[in-house]
């Protein structure tokens, strides 16, 4: 037993049982995959996997419990690696921080220069992609730490900590007829083609939620990922933007009008998330602080514990 043949069976379950992907995963061979899983298995004593000729097709019920057992043994195999490089050079290293763009745009800058002052020789790794893919990586250990409104509390395997709060503002062209309205209402702003987040994004859910409740269909003709983006349609006139607050706040409106729309749309809770039971190197305790100073190490330790 050897932790390729580990590592095969993991990124097996992790790829969809698709065998292709996995040697892309582990920079190897279809056939050198399909030899590290036999292998295990014959000296296992078991099938770990279901198949249909040649192709996996799922996993056998030995195989989830066996499964469960891989993901242990290369979590501390990866915490083992974690902890000899943190006796070794307690200052030197990588952070991979996965998070969305509103969270690397506008709520990242301030925290990165202070822990860049107290870290200096410590590299940081900014990956930006959807909640999803945040969560994914931070299971994988692509990554050390996801940051993002949406979905990090869903998965048992993470442990999450509520970050701060924040709401939607609605941002219009000056003079738009909006801003006669006070306070704006949902059955009011759907009068405009609207312009917001892509699904999954930055509170998304809360803003369909809401009209949803109201039994109102908006036209939401434009989204993207961005802000920015965002407020830049506004700007040329193809409709009302629903951005985040910070977005107006930390970066101006690119010259258009605020409303603010904490009435209109629930309040959203930016979560950052670890892997439960990783082992955290100081600085990675520090990142976490100077972005949640009101967490503890005690809080983040409590927290990490894996699961009885």
């Amino acid at each position: 037993m050897n932790f390729q043949q580990l590592r095969s069976i993991r990124e097996t379950a992790r790829c969809g049982f698709n065998l292709t992907e996995v040697a892309n995963v582990l920079f190897t061979s279809q056939p050198g995959v399909s030899r590290q899983i036999r292998e295990l298995e014959e000296e296992l004593g078991v099938d770990i996997f279901e198949r249909n000729g040649k192709r996996l097709t799922g996993l056998t019920d030995p195989g989830r419990g066996i499964l469960t057992i891989i993901d242990r043994l290369l979590l501390e195999a990866e915490n083992l690696q974690r902890a000899s490089q943190e006796y070794a050079g307690q200052e030197i290293g990588t952070l991979a921080v996965a998070t969305t763009h509103t969270q690397a745009r506008y709520m990242l800058p301030e925290v990165v220069q202070a822990f860049r002052a107290e870290f200096p020789k410590v590299r940081i790794a900014l990956q930006q992609s959807s909640p999803e893919h945040i969560a994914e990586w931070v299971l994988s250990g692509k990554a050390d730490i996801g940051i993002a409104t949406e979905g990090l509390s869903q998965f048992e395997d993470l442990v999450s900590f509520p970050c701060y709060r924040w709401h939607h503002a609605i941002v219009v062209p000056q003079g738009h007829a909006l801003l006669s309205h006070a306070p704006v209402t949902l059955e009011a702003l759907a009068k405009y083609p609207l312009i917001t987040y892509d699904l999954g994004f930055t509170g998304r859910g809360h803003i369909d939620d809401a009209f949803k409740s109201a039994d109102i269909a908006p036209d939401i003709v434009l989204t993207a990922m961005d802000s920015d983006v965002i407020q830049q349609y506004v700007s040329l006139g193809l409709g009302v933007g629903i951005v985040a607050s910070m977005a107006v706040q930390h970066n101006g409106s690119h010259g258009l009008a605020v409303i603010d729309g904490s009435h209109l749309f629930a309040q959203n809770v930016t979560r950052l998330a670890v892997r439960r039971g990783a082992y955290l190197r100081q600085y990675t305790y520090s990142f976490i602080q100077q972005f949640a100073p009101e967490l503890t190490r005690a809080d983040i330790d409590r927290a990490l514990k894996p699961a009885a």
